[in-house]
């Protein structure tokens, strides 16, 4: 009866370790891809070329008309600077390996929107996969252990896929001249996969 209990308890014991063993290797041998589109979809120059001469004129007699069905209204304060209709590049840097086993590549941009907001986005990305990886924003140019990652970090979430492009929004209100990479880092392990210096 003992050794019958002895073993169910063992057996259960196998049960959990392998779970947890699978839990946390099985990142290494498994890809996970995304293919995200930038957030924000703008017209081709493609696009606009296609469009007839009548089509851009149908588009320009509407925004005239609602120019003018707007009554006048007369400011005190000067007009602030006009926000550009396109994202653009506020700082990008590429991908670097964290080590011989830790490797990572591709291009990190950080775009500031039309609104704007900014966005970190991913585009050629691969990286070794891990358990519970997550996207950095740090304060350190070149973070290469723990102790240089808690000069200060923002975590942005879970790392969508170790392959493909992706997009990460970034806290509105953050002070991003006081922060110079990003960091793929493993959260139960506190290994760093790959860092992107920003410039």
């Amino acid at each position: 009866m003992n050794k019958m209990i002895i073993g169910i308890i063992g057996l259960a014991g196998l049960v959990v370790v392998g779970a947890a063993a699978w839990f946390l290797a099985s990142p290494l041998f498994i890809d996970n891809v995304v293919d995200e589109a930038f957030p924000v979809q703008l017209p081709s120059s493609e696009e606009l070329a296609q469009m007839s001469e009548e089509e851009l004129k149908q588009m320009e007699t509407k925004a005239m008309e609602a120019a003018a069905a707007m009554p006048d209204k007369e400011m005190a304060e000067p007009m602030p600077e006009p926000v550009s209709a396109n994202p653009s590049v506020f700082s990008q840097g590429q991908f670097q390996d964290a080590d011989s086993f830790h490797q990572g590549s591709g291009l990190a941009t950080i775009y500031q929107l039309p609104d704007g907001g900014h966005v970190l986005r991913f585009e050629d990305f691969e990286t070794t996969n891990g358990p519970d990886l997550h996207v950095l924003l740090a304060k350190h140019p070149a973070p290469a252990s723990r102790d240089q990652l808690h000069e200060g970090y923002i975590d942005l979430g879970s790392l969508k896929g170790n392959i493909g492009n992706q997009n990460y929004e970034i806290p509105a209100g953050t002070d991003l001249s006081e922060y110079n990479s990003i960091v793929i880092y493993c959260m139960p392990f506190h290994v760093i996969f790959s860092t992107a210096t920003l410039q």
